[in-house]
């Protein structure tokens, strides 16, 4: 995500929306203290597929595939809201974990990644 904004030369409100993958609620609040960090505020406009898809209790462990609650809330919510053009630009981040019950159970690290996907409305 600070790629991206550092490779377009945008800053966070250029996007009426940033959406992340499966965080849950407890991941949704660390990733805006990392990016704070680092000087990038995504308070107002982040928002987490599976904070909208499950209940905001952090300690019930909300969570599933990133790729499941991403397609959900893209598919569902947030196309709708660019189609009645109530969204104009989004950023996409559906976010992963290249889980392996193997390496997880050795102590190993767990290998993430993130594709981050610019949409936006053509003006007319």
């Amino acid at each position: 995500m600070l790629e991206h904004l550092r490779d377009a030369g945008r800053s966070a409100d250029y996007y009426d929306l940033i959406v992340t993958g499966d965080l849950g609620a407890l991941g949704s609040r660390i990733l805006k203290d990392l990016t704070w960090e680092k000087g990038v505020d995504i308070q107002k406009n982040h928002v987490d597929c599976g904070e909208i898809v499950y209940n905001v209790i952090e300690d019930e462990f909300q969570g599933g595939s990133g790729a499941g609650c991403s397609a959900v809330v893209f598919g569902s919510y947030i196309l709708d809201k660019l189609k009645k053009r109530k969204l104009n630009r989004v950023l996409f981040v559906a976010t992963g974990a290249l889980l392996s019950t193997v390496s997880s159970g050795q102590g190993e690290s767990i290998p993430c990644i993130a594709h981050a996907v610019a949409i936006e409305n053509i003006q007319n």
